[in-house]
């Protein structure tokens, strides 16, 4: 059955009593939250399965400057949970309504009319307003009712150089922000992917032999600067993709751009909305002293990038649960 999308307090309410539920903001998905769906599915037997999440995130409306870039869209949130079994997800909006909940009585409306059998979430949940409910307390308001609650140890991730973290949607964002993306990868449990809309940029790219498509990827995380491999399926074909993040220093241009050679693709992206998965990095941005040595670069790089994607079709992600 495919997955029912419930909107608000009104969507919340309207769960099916009884159900194993987990609430959060889920960005990314990755296997931290696939633990927690996972024991969930361990519970449920027979008994629906939802996720409670926000959408916008709340800092949108209470902190607009802090707000982290996404991991993943809206849609990809969406489509990942319901890849993973979820059969309700229910999206909270940043309204007075919700963001004026405190813990007690966001608590009560779960305990009076939501009435769950399980709630299962990770150690550093919060809820309620100001974030004044924590775990302790809400398996402490739980001890004497129906209601249990779960908490799933976080899992953990061996990164390239092996060091061991513990995975969270926070670690993916500082190992993106270093161009760690083979370390993402592996805290997500895929590659991470970067959509959007192809818009003109200054088609130098064409000139030189090697043309780009320029992606508006909106408030999606964009890795650090730098050259990268990665795929793209365009028209049901995959195509290794050499992915240029930043400005180019070889032109004196400071406009930021995510740039995507789709190597052997010769067809016409403009206005398509394609996705990118980004598997390692390459390269930092470096500024050629001419347009010959710039070419040469670039010829490497496809060479690179057609045996980074070629290496990384059975990927080993490094996961596992404490």
């Amino acid at each position: 059955m495919p997955m029912k999308v419930l909107e608000g307090i009104a969507g919340l309410r309207s769960l099916p009593a009884g159900g194993v539920m987990s609430i959060g903001n889920y960005d990314g998905v990755h296997v931290g939250h696939m633990a927690i769906i996972d024991f969930m599915h361990q519970l449920a037997a027979d008994a629906p399965v939802a996720v409670v999440t926000f959408e916008p995130h709340p800092l949108t409306v209470l902190r607009p400057s802090l707000v982290p870039p996404r991991l993943c869209s809206a849609d990809r949130k969406r489509s990942l949970l319901a890849e993973a079994g979820v059969a309700s997800m229910v999206v909270l909006p940043p309204s007075p309504d919700v963001l004026g909940l405190t813990a007690e009585q966001f608590w009560h409306l779960l305990r009076d009319q939501v009435r769950p059998a399980h709630i299962v979430e990770g150690r550093a949940f919060n809820f309620g307003k100001d974030r004044g409910g924590t775990i302790e307390r809400l398996v402490e308001w739980a001890s004497d009712t129906p209601i249990g609650v779960h908490v799933v140890p976080s899992a953990e991730c061996v990164l390239c150089d092996q060091t061991v973290i513990d995975v969270s949607s926070t670690m993916i964002r500082w190992l993106l922000g270093y161009g760690r993306v083979a370390d993402a990868n592996r805290c997500l449990g895929r590659a991470f992917e970067l959509t959007g809309r192809v818009v003109k940029g200054f088609q130098r790219g064409r000139s030189i032999g090697f043309s780009t498509a320029n992606l508006d990827c909106a408030d999606l995380l964009i890795p650090a600067d730098g050259v990268y491999a990665g795929s793209c399926q365009v028209d049901e074909k995959e195509y290794p993709v050499a992915i240029s993040i930043g400005s180019t220093p070889t032109f004196d241009q400071q406009q930021y751009q995510v740039e995507a050679h789709l190597i052997g693709y010769t067809g016409d992206l403009y206005d398509r909305t394609i996705t990118l998965r980004l598997h390692q990095w390459v390269r930092d941005q470096l500024k050629f002293p001419n347009i010959d040595e710039l070419k040469a670069q670039l010829k490497r790089d496809v060479q690179r990038v057609v045996q980074v994607v070629s290496a990384s079709q059975t990927p080993d992600h490094g996961t596992r649960s404490r």
